[in-house]
């Protein structure tokens, strides 16, 4: 049932685009047929994450036929999240929505995200209760939210992902983070505000597999606990004090020992073994390090989080 509604109720939808060809019209079609009954005003925002298919061309027609689509070409893969950013940047309206292209965020439930933000919520969150995706994207997808979890010492919900509702008010503070690596649902977590999630139907994946392979993902879960968390580097320093208290214990036994006359015996193995084990973990601990470093670099360079090629509107095309 539909609440509340009045003239001024306004949704931008961005949508990353990346091997999209076999969803953009069905999903043109189904997001119109939804919001012309739903809103007074709404904007398309298709930002195409140099996808290597016919994703751009269908966005330029599908931008030629409506006014009310935009659409959006980076100059190279960005990524998903920095697509995001870019029509986050884009957007204009009160409510913005975010959600992905493969039809398995379904557009059918807007309506359920915006009568829940209209009841007083600044964010409202898709939940999927039964997720339509593969074993192994599901258990990757688990085990990354709770490691992330626990790094972070917050609350991540797997079953939670880029699909929601946000007022203009979020997405203004989600933009005016400046930090190179994008992660949207850790940074609109990250701002705050009222918000609250609701079940929907999550729909299964009709052509293609999705393009995070395992790589991609575990990249991704690198980047982004390296870049929300510096638990790594204190979980280094209590294994470190861990081990060199045990050393010292044992230190103290092999002394004892040796007081009480008891002979040693010689170990070879055990020793190498520890001398290996130590010099593990010191690279292990380095090697972190190496990495917060590394993305410290990143940031100093303060290069653009995207690069537009090319914004295509009813009326012009910019190159940029």
């Amino acid at each position: 049932m539909i609440k509340n509604y009045n003239s001024t109720t306004s949704l931008s939808i961005v949508i990353p685009v990346y091997k999209g060809e076999f969803f953009l019209q069905e999903l043109y079609d189904r997001l119109c047929k939804n919001l012309s009954n739903l809103v007074n005003e709404f904007e398309i925002i298709f930002v195409n994450d140099s996808s290597p298919d016919n994703s751009w061309d269908i966005i330029q027609q599908l931008v030629k036929q409506d006014d009310k689509v935009i659409g959006i070409d980076l100059s190279r893969n960005f990524g998903q999240h920095y697509a995001i950013s870019a029509g986050l940047d884009k957007s204009q309206y009160e409510w913005v929505v975010v959600m992905d292209c493969d039809l398995q965020d379904r557009p059918e439930e807007i309506t359920t995200l915006l009568d829940k933000a209209l009841e007083g919520y600044d964010m409202v969150l898709a939940r999927r209760t039964e997720r339509q995706d593969s074993y192994l994207k599901r258990l990757s997808s688990t085990l990354f939210y709770k490691i992330f979890s626990y790094l972070t010492d917050t609350k991540q919900d797997a079953s939670v992902g880029n699909f929601g509702i946000y007022h203009r008010k979020v997405i203004l503070s989600i933009v005016s983070m400046k930090e190179r690596l994008r992660f949207f649902p850790i940074m609109s977590q990250w701002v705050g505000y009222k918000s609250t999630s609701v079940d929907i139907q999550h729909d299964s994946r009709q052509h293609g597999k999705s393009s995070y392979s395992l790589k991609k993902l575990l990249d991704l879960s690198l980047d982004t606990i390296i870049s929300y968390s510096d638990k790594p580097l204190i979980l280094t320093v209590k294994v470190g004090f861990t081990i060199s208290l045990l050393s010292f214990i044992y230190a103290l036994y092999i002394i004892i020992r040796a007081l009480l006359g008891i002979k040693g015996i010689e170990g070879w193995p055990s020793l190498i073994t520890s001398i290996w084990l130590v010099g593990g973990i010191l690279m292990f601990v380095s090697g972190i390090i190496g990495v917060y470093i590394s993305k410290i670099f990143d940031e100093t360079k303060k290069r653009p989080v995207y690069i537009i090629r090319e914004i295509c509107t009813h009326e012009r095309t910019e190159n940029t």
